[in-house]
């Protein structure tokens, strides 16, 4: 089952390589890693998602709690929150198919950043689902590059 954890931790230099130690000394995959500042430039937010049942997730939470830099940790997944990955797609754009990658990237509410003779470059922001969907529309119209940032994730405010 997929896990979104969000981590606060001092900015320091290499706490993001203990926490990916971490995961690594013990054989879990990270499927996606995002790390920024957040308002207090001393501490940063690092959102991972992984996959594991809940006995391995609890074990990761406990091991992350144990690194000194280490602030809080949270399981994002037990409440509801809202969650975001950006991508960046180059995609062939000649004569013929340059008005259905357009179709497609409005349908997406996507935009397109770079054009070039040959190819365009777009940009979507949504859901992993939403990156999903684009990506694999595209395909069959000729994708050359994707950059994906990975999933940032924020707990939903309480409605009270």
């Amino acid at each position: 089952m997929k896990h979104t954890i969000s981590v606060l931790l001092q900015n320091k230099p290499g706490v993001l390589s203990r926490v990916t130690g971490l995961f690594s000394g013990r054989g879990f995959n990270i499927e996606s890693l995002s790390v920024a500042e957040t308002l207090d430039s001393s501490i940063s937010c690092l959102t991972l998602v992984t996959r594991g049942d809940e006995a391995i997730i609890e074990q990761i939470t406990k091991q992350l709690h144990k690194l000194i830099d280490v602030i809080k940790v949270t399981d994002i997944g037990d409440s509801e929150y809202v969650e975001r990955e950006m991508v960046l797609i180059r995609v062939k754009a000649e004569a013929q198919t340059r008005a259905e990658v357009l179709r497609v990237v409005d349908i997406f509410r996507g935009k397109v950043v770079d054009v070039s003779p040959k190819s365009y470059a777009v940009e979507v922001t949504g859901s992993t689902s939403k990156v999903q969907a684009i990506i694999d529309i595209l395909k069959p119209l000729g994708i050359q590059e994707i950059v994906r940032t990975g999933t940032i994730a924020m707990a939903r405010a309480s409605k009270k």
